[in-house]
């Protein structure tokens, strides 16, 4: 097992030895006294999401742990360039598969599985967004195995979210160390509510003024990831929206003001597909805004992410990713997929049924860490209930095998101890070209040998440090 302060031989590894020098300074008590500290300014700030499935369905509050998780500038380089690699290949891929689908026609793809498959969107066909750019926001979750083994394990290209938890755990460090920073040469986050501003400008559409309105559409104070609405719409200075503050006047889309309505020019939509219009889509959906489909299809506004990109999310998709980095950059993919079994496949299944206790099992569409088994954590009975869901539906899930995610320390009661972590980092892309904040999402596994980072499963965060050069 990798961990990325001490490496393989527990000598502390070159982007770690400076922080690690100032931590061993510290008094323990301290340190744990500053923890205490950061968890009641994420009280006060409200840093809360919400758990569906509980009894209570509870707002709950964001673990958060004090070690940052340090990456050098040499690394960080190195997964900027296959993450633009990737993501670059992604928005060629949701064009193409919109309009001509050459990648079908060339058997890259089987057919069966755009065309059989619920993100896919039919109405989408033909449709080319402002500067083709289907995916403006996107996250990629990305974890280690050694030195300088990094592995892609989701592409997030609907709605990702967590990015105002990488912008708090930020502000909190600086808050609560700031001596460190004038230390240890950071880089920075604070600029992304700025730089996604600009981005969905720049995808505004031909009708739009110099300075184009831009709002952020929530499905409500309900939703799991309304703080992060509402803190963006502050961030960045854009109204947030709900549905019914929304309607088509004169071919645009409006929103209600005290003046009236006034046009809206880009949304950065925080709806699924299904619930955005119940004229195209769901019809008894109340979150979305009867006739904006129509708008967008006809370039009255930009739609952020656009419609359908669902389909680039899915885990079937997810596992053909190499051949469609390869086809539409010409370049073998920069970073490595996890070996991935489609349990539609007959073959696939017995071989994933006969080493199920031995694998990760997903849902194609799931997320958040819900509907999914770890296999190696399971029980014989858990292991029984999700072999008969496999039989019963294998086309919805594929397998992956249990990787040995490297390892970050957090602070316990009993001093540093290791704990697996994933990143996610934030993509922002528009017609002027694709933009990568330094650091991301770190999330971080509490539990000893838990490999379940989701913070609806538990999971907490990190501050992620990219190192200046």
């Amino acid at each position: 097992m990798f961990d990325e302060m001490s490496g393989s031989n527990e000598t502390v590894r070159s982007p770690y030895k400076e922080y690690k020098n100032w931590v061993d300074s510290e008094d323990p008590a301290w340190l744990r006294k500053k923890s205490d500290q950061a968890e009641e300014f994420f009280r006060r700030t409200g840093i809360t999401f919400n758990v569906y499935g509980s009894k209570e369905d509870a707002e709950r509050l964001i673990p958060f742990d004090i070690i940052p998780r340090i990456i050098s500038a040499r690394e960080w380089n190195k997964l900027t360039k296959g993450i633009r690699q990737r993501v670059h290949a992604i928005n060629a891929f949701l064009y193409d598969i919109y309009h001509r689908q050459e990648i079908l026609k060339a058997g890259r793809i089987p057919i069966d599985l755009i065309a059989n498959n619920e993100a896919f969107l039919p109405q989408m066909m033909g449709v080319s967004p402002p500067g083709n750019v289907y995916t403006h926001i996107v996250g990629t979750d990305i974890v280690r195995t050694g030195e300088d083994d990094f592995f892609v394990l989701e592409d997030n290209a609907r709605t990702p979210s967590g990015v105002s938890y990488m912008l708090e755990n930020r502000e909190t460090m600086l808050h609560m160390f700031p001596e460190i920073f004038s230390k240890i040469r950071v880089q920075s986050v604070s600029d992304y509510p700025k730089n996604l501003l600009r981005s969905l400008a720049a995808s505004a559409p031909e009708c739009a003024t110099d300075k184009p309105v831009i709002a952020i559409l929530t499905p409500g104070i309900h939703n799991s990831a309304y703080f992060e609405h509402a803190f963006l719409a502050d961030q960045m200075g854009a109204e947030l929206v709900e549905g019914h503050d929304l309607r088509v006047v004169d071919g645009r889309i409006a929103m209600r003001t005290t003046q009236g309505y006034t046009p809206i020019d880009v949304i950065y939509r925080r709806v699924d597909d299904d619930f955005l219009d119940p004229i195209n889509f769901n019809p008894i959906s109340q979150l979305g805004v009867p006739g904006i489909f129509d708008v967008y299809r006809s370039g009255g506004i930009t739609i952020a992410n656009a419609p359908g990109t669902g389909i680039a999310d899915d885990k079937a998709i997810y596992s053909y990713m190499p051949e469609i980095v390869e086809f539409y950059t010409g370049e073998k993919a920069i970073l490595q997929n996890v070996p991935t079994w489609r349990c539609s496949d007959k073959q696939a299944l017995s071989y994933v049924l006969e080493h199920l206790s031995e694998l990760v099992v997903k849902e194609v569409h799931g997320s958040g860490g819900y509907g999914m088994l770890v296999g190696p954590a399971s029980s014989k009975k858990e292991l029984a209930l999700f072999r008969d869901k496999l039989l019963a539906r294998p086309d919805n899930y594929i397998a992956q095998p249990t990787l040995s995610l490297s390892t970050v320390p957090i602070l316990t009661r009993k001093g540093l101890a290791p704990r697996h972590v994933d990143l996610r980092p934030f993509v922002l892309v528009s017609p002027d070209g694709i933009e990568i904040t330094p650091g991301g999402l770190t999330r971080v596994a509490l539990k000893k040998d838990s490999l379940v980072v989701n913070s609806s499963q538990g999971g907490g965060t990190k501050d992620t440090w990219v190192l200046r050069e």
